[in-house]
């Protein structure tokens, strides 16, 4: 298998250099590079960048507005960007909820849904986990019932990331009680989030922040038309999401960045009179966890040079949701231990503030502590990294 960058695939690297030089404002780059809190004005600043040069769903097909990017100018995209400070696309529209409609979604769906997406109009969130219904998703008890042209929704989301400042919800509904199989009673149900009916509650995190909320539903009326794909459907949609959104969670280019950072925090920081960096002891923990990046990024190449045909992601990206995740757990360790106290001046009642307040060391260190409690997360969303050991097992090795 060929893993080298081609003249033209370097050609285009350079190209992606210069757009994020010339496009990415300096404040979002500093937040970015030095852990700070974004807000939603933030992402779709740099939003509305890409989506003027055309460059804001390189995983949609072109007549729908994507890029036409092979799956390794996409890597060399994600990497460009990361390295550079560009933050990511807020992903639940882009990512999600976009490829869901192209594949599955209706005509008008697609016409009046795409644009907005990618103009960045309507910004978007997950309707999925629910109380008691998180790794095991298909017991959710959202209920959908059908009244002529509307769907009349009761029930309640948890941990939705974004739901404070979403427009739409993209909402997995039971839509028939009485299935054999609890998956077979799902719906795909797109929601405006100004339907009277919807109320949003934040959950104060313990990185100070309040990024995730419950959403309650009571009574909340949707037009049949929002219904995407067929009734009791929706599992199937579910998966097929769920795909492209744990090959994403990998971050490679984003952990690539955090691991110079916390080789210039270790360069800086002491230990006996010499930089923390030159301590066997750190510097072998730091060079394990390179390693692992390294093989991580190698094993990601290696599925998307099998994407080249136009295959789409399998079983596989559970490998790389599982490490991922653990390795950008990892790096926010090392950096905690790297700056010792100094890394915990954040107020939990300042709620998103957390990640921005004034440090009490070295500037870098104030975001430390948020950062390192917010990754908690990492290995239980998109699937907790149990159940992907789970699907390797069943979808891979037949057990």
């Amino acid at each position: 298998m060929e893993l080298a960058y081609t003249p033209e695939e370097n050609a285009f690297r350079e190209e992606v250099r210069g757009f994020i030089r010339a496009s990415l404002p300096a404040d979002i780059r500093d937040k970015v590079l030095n852990g700070k809190h974004m807000g939603r004005e933030d992402y779709l600043r740099w939003h509305r960048a890409l989506h003027k040069r055309g460059w804001v769903a390189p995983n949609w097909p072109v007549e729908h507005g994507g890029t036409g990017w092979t799956p390794i100018e996409r890597h060399i995209f994600e990497d460009e960007s990361a390295e550079a400070g560009a933050p990511p696309v807020i992903p639940f529209g882009v990512t999600m909820c976009g490829p869901v409609v192209i594949r599955f979604g209706s005509d008008w769906q697609k016409q009046y849904f795409l644009p907005r997406i990618l103009s960045g109009e309507h910004v978007w969130c997950q309707g999925f986990s629910e109380p008691g219904s998180g790794s095991d998703l298909a017991s959710l008890r959202t209920r959908a019932a059908r009244e002529g042209d509307n769907y009349i929704v009761n029930g309640q989301k948890i941990w939705t990331t974004s739901a404070h400042f979403a427009d739409w919800i993209f909402n997995l509904v039971r839509t028939d009680p009485t299935a054999k199989k609890q998956q077979e009673g799902i719906s795909f149900l797109l929601v405006d989030m100004r339907t009277p009916g919807i109320t949003v509650r934040p959950i104060v995190t313990m990185d100070g922040g309040r990024e995730v909320n419950e959403v309650f539903f009571d009574n909340v009326k949707v037009p049949a038309k929002n219904l995407v794909g067929e009734e009791n459907k929706g599992w199937t949609y579910a998966k097929f999401l769920l795909g492209n959104e744990r090959t994403g969670i990998a971050r490679v280019g984003a952990s690539k960045r955090e691991l110079k950072r916390l080789k210039e925090i270790a360069a800086n920081e002491r230990d006996g009179g010499r930089p923390l960096v030159a301590s066997p002891r750190f510097r072998d923990k730091i060079a394990a966890l390179e390693v692992e990046l390294m093989a991580l990024e190698i094993t990601n190449l290696r599925m998307i040079a099998g994407m080249r045909g136009g295959k789409g992601p399998g079983a596989e990206s559970s490998f790389l949701k599982i490490k991922g995740s653990e390795i950008q757990q990892r790096l926010t360790e090392l950096a905690m231990e790297a700056v010792g106290p100094y890394a915990m001046p954040f107020q939990r009642e300042a709620l998103e503030e957390g990640w921005n307040e004034e440090p009490i060391g070295p500037d870098y260190a104030a975001p430390l502590a948020p950062h390192y409690f917010n990754y908690r997360k990492t290995s239980i969303y998109g699937g907790s990294n149990e159940i992907q050991k789970n699907v390797i097992a069943k979808m891979m090795l037949g057990l």
